[in-house]
């Protein structure tokens, strides 16, 4: 019902920054619930960010201050801007959805639909 397609990922020097993209389809956008998660070798899914119908926002620690997640109803499409880029941020990069749900989901069973992922790689 709901489709995902990730963009923008790549090879970025530590310090730098990328901005990944999340385009949706299949849906009513508006009032969908959207997360970023990432997946590094040999390491659980995590939570990155995560943002409602109305904008509100969540982060996880690790990426406070250094990431913004936004979203762009017209376009259908979620954002996120990753600056200050570390060694450890280097992981496949993972857009959620869950249209039926409107508060800020952390845990990644909160989520229904998932795209195929982008890779991030930080190099030093």
């Amino acid at each position: 019902q709901v489709q995902l397609v990730e963009s923008g990922g790549g090879l970025v020097q530590a310090g730098g920054s990328l901005r990944l993209s999340c385009a949706a389809s299949g849906g009513t956008f508006s009032r969908t619930a959207m997360g970023w998660f990432r997946q590094a070798p040999g390491k659980e899914r995590e939570f990155v960010a995560a943002i409602t119908s109305i904008e509100n926002t969540s982060y996880a620690d690790s990426v406070k201050g250094r990431f913004t997640i936004s979203r762009d109803n017209a376009k259908n499409t979620v954002y996120l801007q990753m600056n200050s880029l570390k060694l450890e941020d280097t992981a496949v990069y993972y857009c959620s959805a869950n249209p039926t749900r409107f508060s800020l989901g952390r845990n990644p069973m909160y989520y229904n639909y998932w795209g195929q992922g982008t890779q991030v790689t930080v190099s030093s």
